[in-house]
């Protein structure tokens, strides 16, 4: 096959001086590297796209691929991550991961947070703020960019006692992201990241233990967090609401649910990661799969696999 794989690096987005909070998301050249190495060495021809202007060029100067390796994450407005995959969806070219409704609707976590609730699955109460102002949430609240991932605008300050505390916040938060800001009841129980694969395959639930909020600083040094599978009762019931969620919100292909228990041990939906990480040695869902045994390979083969079967194609 024909595969076009569209991206974003560091290296694309650094000549626009960008802070490096604001360049957290994109991939490095070796995850490009694995990636496109793997594809080349099952027999396929990987045209190395880029990022989605690049896109719009070639799909304008009419080129077509037989399916697209999208990890696209964009860079500007509350749609970023779904520009690639809607994109793609006009021209009626095969992509691997969600769909474009799904990827617009996940980034968004208050959307997200809405839908599941509605569903019958637990996540906590949560107010969406574009300005400092009192909430009917009890203190303490955790309060995050509204629409970030890899742990942007969260870290040892996220967690407000008080309303003062949230003001700031809420006002810095604001003024860095330049979009609302999610304000939840803080959950102090154990952290979940639950790895799902294909229509539903969950590879395993992991506990993120770490003496610090688990955000963009934490994360860059992922070598001190302790990662390990956890296989006791509550960690059944965070896989089995992580589950629902995978089917309700319509993801597929690959991806993590992140969950955090409340006070009685109820895992609570945190947040929906339909685009996830794939560095071959950093990205928390990497980590998981290797945790359970599987390796970087394995898991970008059932990436593949899902997307082509979806696609009718055969891998």
């Amino acid at each position: 096959m024909r595969i076009g794989f569209t991206y974003d690096t560091v290296a694309d987005w650094s000549a626009e001086n960008l802070s490096p909070e604001q360049l957290a998301e994109f991939d490095s050249v070796a995850t490009i590297d694995a990636i496109a190495g793997f594809l080349e060495r099952r027999g396929h021809i990987v045209d190395r796209i880029g990022r989605a202007r690049r896109l719009i060029a070639r799909l304008h100067g009419g080129d077509r691929w037989d399916i697209v390796f999208n990890i696209c994450e964009g860079q500007y407005g509350m749609g970023r991550e779904a520009l690639v995959s809607a994109l793609l969806e006009a021209e009626q070219i095969p992509f691997t991961f969600s769909d474009s409704v799904t990827l617009a609707l996940t980034l968004h976590k208050a959307y997200t947070k809405r839908i599941v609730r509605d569903a019958g699955l637990p996540t906590a109460p949560f107010a969406v703020l574009d300005q400092p102002e009192a909430t009917a949430l009890t203190f303490p609240v955790f309060a995050k960019p509204v629409a970030e991932g890899t742990g942007k605008g969260i870290g040892s300050g996220s967690c407000c006692t008080c309303q003062a505390d949230l003001d700031r916040l809420v006002t810095d938060l604001r003024s860095r992201f330049a979009q609302p800001v999610l304000v939840e009841t803080y959950l102090p129980g154990r952290e979940f990241t639950v790895g799902i694969v294909g229509d539903g395959e969950v590879i395993g639930v992991m506990q993120i233990e770490t003496p610090d909020v688990y955000g963009f600083d934490v994360k860059k040094h992922y070598e001190n967090v302790r990662y390990r599978l956890a296989d006791d009762a509550e960690a059944h019931k965070a896989g089995k609401i992580a589950l629902d969620a995978w089917h309700l919100l319509g993801c597929r292909d690959a991806g993590r649910v992140d969950l955090r228990s409340d006070a009685r041990g109820m895992p609570m939906i945190l947040e929906v990661n339909a685009l996830p990480g794939l560095h071959p040695v950093d990205s928390d869902l990497v980590i998981l799969a290797r945790n359970a045994g599987r390796d970087h390979d394995w898991l970008l083969d059932r990436i593949m696999r899902s997307a082509c079967t979806r696609a009718g194609l055969s891998w």
